[in-house]
């Protein structure tokens, strides 16, 4: 399954004290986790075509091999911490979604 999180960063948060928070906390801890091959984040630059800004300035995205080990992984202590303190800056979106192949 591969989750999106799209997300703004909430009034006041820096961007440059998250972006040291992302690479040294949230990437490296989520990236040891067994049920995931790939979490990546990204900026968001624009939108195709256009110049208006985009609705989110960040996306996640998120490969993971067994919910039912994710479950577990993100109930732990350490998990529970990283996603606290994103959740204190940040306003996100989970989506989850399933491939469609030819």
């Amino acid at each position: 399954m591969r989750i999106f999180a799209l997300f703004n960063l909430k009034p006041g948060v820096d961007p440059q004290a998250y972006l040291e928070w992302a690479r040294t906390v949230d990437l490296p801890t989520a990236n040891g986790l067994a049920s995931i091959d790939s979490f990546r984040l990204f900026a968001t630059t624009g939108l195709l075509g256009s110049d208006a800004a985009p609705p989110y300035s960040h996306i996640e995205v998120l490969d993971i091999n067994d919910m039912d080990q994710f479950g577990r992984d993100v109930a732990t202590e350490a998990m529970q911490a990283v996603a606290a303190a994103f959740q204190d800056m940040v306003d996100v979106t989970f989506i989850t979604t399933q491939e469609i192949t030819a």
